[in-house]
C-alpha cells in the first residue's frame, strides 16, 4: 500500500522543510496576493516572483520531474479557457494569425492567467511538497484556523487512504478471476465495484469512528507540535512579503 502519492517528497531534508510550517503559510499567502494583485503590465515584477520561486525550488531539493509533473496536472485545465480569450476579448488593436483576428487586450488577458496562474499553482506545489500533510494541518490550527476547518481537512487525508486501501483489494480480487476489460459489455463490473465501494467505505469508515469515540475522541485533535518560530521563519515570511512589494514598485 502505498500512501505518500500527496506528498511524497515533504520528508525530503532541506532549509525549507525544516521551516515552522506556520511561516510557509503565512508567507507563501501573502506571496500569492501580492502576485494576483500586480497589473499585467509589470514584466519585471513578474520575471522576479519566477526568479523568487526558482531560489526556493532549488533550496527546497525537490526534483525538478516532480514539480513539472504537478503543474501539468493543474495548468492544462486553466489554459484550456484562457487560451480563447485573445478571440473573443476586444480592444486593443488586431492582430491577424491567418483566417484568424486576436485582440490586443485579450493577449493580455491571456499572459495575466497564465503568469499569475502559474506563479500560484508553483507556490502551493512548494508549500504541499516541503511540508507533511499532517504538519500542515497543525499549523493551521496554530494560527487559530476554524476546527471544523481543519478537522474536515485532516480527515479528507487520512480517508483517501481508507478508499485506496479498499481499491486496492477490490482490484486484486475482479484481476484474480480473470477480467480482462476488453468488452464492453464487462463494464458492468465497474458499476458493481462503484456501489461496492461506496458500502465498503461507508462501513469502515463508521467502525474507524466508533473507534475513535472509544479511545475519547471528542472532536478535536491533540498533538504535540514539534516546531518553533524562530528568526529564520521571521526571516522567510519578511523574503515573501518584501521581496515582491520591492519588485513591483521598482517595475512601476
Amino acid at each position: 500500500m502505498q500512501h505518500s502519492f500527496l506528498d511524497s517528497f515533504s520528508r525530503v531534508d532541506s532549509p525549507l522543510r525544516r521551516l515552522d510550517p506556520r511561516a510557509k503559510l503565512v508567507g507563501l499567502f501573502i506571496f500569492i496576493v501580492l502576485c494576483v494583485t500586480t497589473p499585467p503590465d509589470r514584466y519585471w515584477a513578474f520575471a522576479a516572483y519566477l526568479g523568487l520561486e526558482l531560489l526556493l525550488l532549488v533550496v527546497s531539493r525537490l526534483p525538478w520531474r516532480h514539480v513539472a509533473g504537478r503543474m501539468l496536472v493543474v495548468l492544462p485545465f486553466v489554459m484550456v479557457v484562457a487560451v480563447f480569450l485573445p478571440f473573443f476579448q476586444k480592444g486593443g488593436g488586431s492582430y491577424n494569425l491567418g483566417p484568424l483576428s486576436v485582440s490586443g487586450r485579450g493577449l493580455i488577458v491571456l499572459w495575466n492567467v497564465a503568469a499569475k496562474s502559474s506563479l500560484s499553482v508553483l507556490a502551493v506545489i512548494l508549500l504541499s511538497s516541503t511540508t507533511p500533510f499532517p504538519d500542515l494541518v497543525k499549523g493551521m490550527r496554530r494560527l487559530r484556523l476554524p476546527e471544523l476547518l481543519t478537522s474536515l481537512l485532516s480527515f479528507t487525508y487520512r480517508y483517501i487512504f481508507v478508499l485506496t486501501d479498499e481499491v486496492q483489494r477490490m482490484r486484486r480480487a475482479r484481476d484474480s478471476r480473470g477480467w480482462s476489460g476488453k468488452w464492453f459489455w464487462q463494464s458492468k463490473v465497474i458499476g458493481h465495484m462503484i456501489a461496492a465501494l461506496f458500502l465498503r467505505s461507508y462501513e469502515r469508515g463508521e467502525r474507524v469512528y466508533a473507534a475513535m469515540l472509544a479511545r475519547g475522541y471528542d472532536g478535536g485533535a491533540h498533538t504535540i507540535y514539534l516546531y518553533d518560530f524562530g528568526a529564520m521563519e521571521a526571516g522567510f515570511v519578511g523574503m515573501l512579503v518584501l521581496f515582491p512589494l520591492a519588485a513591483r514598485l521598482i517595475s512601476s
